[in-house]
């Protein structure tokens, strides 16, 4: 059974329409890269799985469950964690106090474990623990922001534009620290404007151009069509 499953999805806002008719799924411990040229939906769809974007028709199912209609705050308790575009953290709290923001609706005692598990993979945060969250590098807020969401134990981990910005060592520490997740189970849906970098770390590919999916299937698939990724993410693998 898939973790995380989309049946022919519509979604948009108000009248508008964002995507139309997407499926595909998301098996437990598999990564699948969401690309596409800016404006094809990849963003709407991810927020649309976590319950911010109206689902217009289609069905959302998670373990083999009907989530489409659920609220937002449900959906995180089946195991779905976000790391938003432009990493949008608290910027006057300290490191720690973003980490145990993420960590609210578990106990004290997975606090503590998810603490040492986060500063284990991201070894900075750690070194800048007490630092205010704005005082910190753009790579080092990356690190922040999927660490606040890995305090909530997800088992599905959605990454928005992990990239932007970012200096490529950074993008290779960020990715490293993903594939790391990845190993130990973490299935992760990736929206990346580096097609080759994401290419490089999924298992399976979804290409989205203006709306719908105009590529669903394996990650070797998608690296041997040059023509696919130059026409439809102006990139090459």
């Amino acid at each position: 059974m898939a973790l995380l499953e989309l049946q022919n999805l519509s979604c948009g806002y108000g009248e508008m329409l964002a995507v139309s008719n997407l499926s595909f799924t998301l098996a437990e411990g598999e990564i699948l890269a969401l690309l596409g040229p800016n404006g094809a939906g990849k963003t709407s769809t991810i927020l649309t799985i976590m319950g911010h974007v109206q689902v217009k028709s289609g069905a959302l199912l998670i373990d083999g469950r009907d989530a489409t209609r659920l609220p937002a705050l449900k959906r995180t308790e089946f195991g779905l964690a976000l790391v938003p575009e432009g990493r949008r953290l608290f910027s006057d709290l300290t490191v720690s106090e973003n980490l145990t923001v993420g960590g609210y609706s578990r106990s004290r005692n997975d606090e503590k474990r998810n603490l040492t598990r986060v500063f284990d993979l991201f070894p900075r945060l750690f070194e800048r623990r007490t630092q205010l969250a704005a005082s910190l590098s753009g790579g080092e807020q990356q690190m922040l922001a999927i660490g606040r969401a890995l305090m909530s134990m997800p088992r599905l981990l959605l990454v928005d534009e992990l990239s932007l910005g970012l200096m490529p060592k950074m993008v290779d520490l960020c990715l490293d620290a993903l594939k790391r997740l990845n190993k130990e189970g973490l299935a992760i849906l990736l929206v990346e404007q580096n097609t080759s970098r994401a290419l490089d770390v999924a298992d399976q590919v979804c290409v989205l151009a203006s709306g719908r999916s105009v590529f669903t299937g394996p990650a070797e698939a998608a690296r041997k069509d040059v023509d696919l990724l130059h026409s439809y993410t102006g990139a090459a693998a």
